[in-house]
C-alpha cells in the first residue's frame, strides 16, 4: 500500500522519504538542488498562481481552496498521469516550501490522492 508523507523542503531529507516529489510551482528560495534531494519536480500539479495567491494559506479559506484545487487537479490529466507513475512506490513524499504546515498544497494533494485515486491505478 502506498504511503504518502508531506515534508517541508527545509527539513533534512531522510531514507524514509522514499521518492521525493516537489509539488510547488516555484523552486524554494535559498535551497540548492543537490541539498533538496528531489527525485521529481512536478510543478504542473501545483495550484494555479491565481488560486495560490487567493488562498494565501489562510485557514478560513482552506475548505474552499481544497475544492478549487481538487477541480484543478482533476482537470490536469497530464500532471496526474505523471504523478501516477510514482504511485506504485511504497513511500512517496510530497515536498513543499510553505511555512504553514497544515494548510498548504502538499497537504491538500495528499488528501486528494488518498481519497480520489484508487491504489490499483
Amino acid at each position: 500500500m502506498m504511503k504518502i508523507i508531506i515534508k517541508r523542503v527545509y527539513e533534512k531529507p531522510s531514507a524514509d522519504d522514499g521518492c521525493r516529489i516537489l509539488v510547488d510551482r516555484l523552486w524554494p528560495r535559498g535551497v540548492k538542488k543537490e541539498k533538496a534531494n528531489i527525485d521529481l519536480w512536478l510543478k504542473e500539479i501545483a495550484p494555479s498562481n491565481e488560486l495560490r495567491k487567493w488562498f494565501g494559506h489562510e485557514p478560513g479559506k482552506w475548505d474552499e481552496f481544497k475544492n478549487k484545487y481538487f477541480e484543478e487537479i482533476t482537470l490536469n490529466s497530464e500532471a496526474l498521469t505523471k504523478l501516477e507513475k510514482y504511485l506504485s512506490r511504497e513511500t512517496i513524499t510530497f515536498v513543499y516550501s510553505a511555512k504553514e504546515e497544515r494548510y498548504n498544497n502538499a497537504a491538500a494533494l495528499k488528501e486528494y490522492m488518498e481519497n480520489y485515486i484508487s491504489p490499483e491505478r
